[in-house]
């Protein structure tokens, strides 16, 4: 598995296009790969997400293969100079250790299952302490924990955004939600899948990707 950072340039009108339209963006992920390219296989999928953080905008990247991005670079970075690299992630999952500690980054879509006139329907958690409910709901499911308990837990909600799209003639609304903290590694078999396979839904939308660095990095 390879990881991929470019930095986008939100100042050029098609880039704001992208950012505005997941559909848009996952095509424009896709087409990163060459035709036949392996996008998703037995040890992972293509994962994209977005993070806003501090002044810069990057796209991040999970992928089977390395990809390509001079159309993206045309279309949304800076044309005079290259703003990506790929890097071969699968050296930090070979490292992984339970005890070890990470600092973690997150964007996913907290949904949960509700009844509605006798129909299940999927609907999004609105609040921050119920979207943090949903990630550390999951904790055992994807091989980690959260250090302390309740309000000191060391896994937060920073940033969310609220996007409305067209969709093969279908209007979508797509919430995520951002999340940052340290995580302990309790299980390096599931880590592994949950950074592989992403967690949650709307993953072709730029949910599921959790990236993680040195504690400090």
């Amino acid at each position: 598995m390879y990881l991929s950072r470019m930095y986008l340039n939100p100042q050029r009108r098609h880039c704001r296009a992208l950012l505005g339209n997941p559909e848009m963006l996952h095509a424009a992920v896709l087409s990163s790969f060459p035709p036949g390219a392996d996008v998703s296989s037995e040890t992972g999928r293509v994962l994209w997400s977005i993070d806003r953080s501090g002044e810069k905008t990057v796209l991040w990247i999970l992928s089977p293969t390395i990809p390509s991005f001079e159309h993206l670079q045309e279309q949304a970075g800076w044309t005079q100079q290259k703003t990506w690299e790929t890097r071969d992630y699968s050296a930090l999952m070979s490292r992984l250790m339970k005890g070890q500690q990470y600092a973690f980054r997150l964007v996913a879509n907290p949904v949960h299952i509700v009844t509605e006139g006798g129909e299940k329907k999927r609907r999004v958690h609105q609040k921050p302490e119920h979207q943090l409910q949903w990630l550390l709901d999951r904790q055992d499911v994807m091989g980690i924990r959260f250090l302390g308990e309740e309000e000191s837990v060391t896994a937060s909600v920073v940033g969310g955004e609220r996007l409305v799209f067209n969709r093969k003639g279908r209007k979508v609304t797509l919430v995520r939600v951002a999340y940052q903290g340290i995580l302990e590694v309790t299980d390096c078999d599931l880590l592994e899948k949950t950074l592989t396979s992403g967690i949650g839904k709307a993953k072709a939308y730029g949910c599921g990707l959790m990236t993680l660095a040195k504690v400090g990095g």
